[in-house]
């Protein structure tokens, strides 16, 4: 399994004293030096976090693969075309929200999904939907042309009741095998943490892991390093392989 290091909270912290520092490139050049499998970075229309200016400087810099998260407008479309990641995450976007509170809704705006999935692919651009375990949106996906989608994994992260939480879980691995079973690749993210992230882990179907303010958070008190090797360690254990 593949851990992808989101290194947006890096740029937060520097924004709010409107600093230079701490940098995202630096944040993702050590974190490709201590076992991060790809660098995600999502440069929202509001720009609170990741500047244009970083992905660019990451993008140039890094020699594992970037993974650009972005919203379904021709704006990011064509920036998505100038930086050329190796892949891009749609995902949906609202103005006001703290984070990304669900799933693109693929179902509702296929044509327009499709069009944006042709384009970034002849370009040789990966595509990834950001979706939640949903039977008929994963279905969608397949439709569009997707490769790639990313489970949303918040309301199993955001779950305070056990049994609530088995439900989400279920949701999850049900829809990773639905994914896989029609060949697309599966990933997943969102709020996921070194107290929740064994049982996702353990779900075979999922290929990949894209983990960011858990990370940021831990490394105030251990250092960027050490919190990938522990997440890094947690996941290869969840899924039975020495580390």
């Amino acid at each position: 399994m593949l851990l992808g290091v989101n290194i947006d909270h890096v740029a937060t912290v520097r924004n709010a004293r409107g600093s230079i520092y701490p940098s995202p490139l630096e944040a993702a050049l050590l974190a490709e030096t201590h076992g991060a499998d790809l660098i995600t970075m999502h440069l929202r229309e509001d720009r609170r976090h990741i500047h244009d200016a970083d992905v660019f400087a990451v993008k140039n810099a890094i020699s594992t693969r970037l993974n650009l998260e972005m919203a379904l407008t021709p704006e990011m479309l064509d920036n998505a075309l100038a930086v050329q990641p190796a892949d891009v995450c749609i995902v949906p976007e609202k103005r006001q929200e703290i984070t990304t509170e669900g799933g693109l809704d693929v179902l509702s705006q296929q044509d327009k999904v499709a069009e944006y999935t042709l384009k970034l692919t002849a370009a040789g651009i990966r595509v990834s939907l950001f979706v939640d375990a949903d039977k008929q949106q994963i279905q969608a996906c397949r439709e569009v042309g997707a490769p790639v989608i990313e489970l949303h994994t918040g309301a199993y992260a955001d779950s305070t009741d056990k049994e609530q939480r088995q439900q989400q879980l279920a949701r999850i691995e049900e829809a990773a095998h639905q994914a896989s079973e029609m060949g697309i690749i599966v990933n997943a993210g969102h709020g996921l943490n070194i107290h929740n992230v064994t049982p996702i882990a353990k779900i075979l179907a999922i290929h990949e892991l894209n983990i960011g303010h858990a990370l940021i958070a831990q490394a105030i008190f251990i250092g960027l390093p050490q919190a990938i090797e522990q997440m890094k360690t947690t996941i290869f254990r969840a899924r039975s392989i020495p580390y």
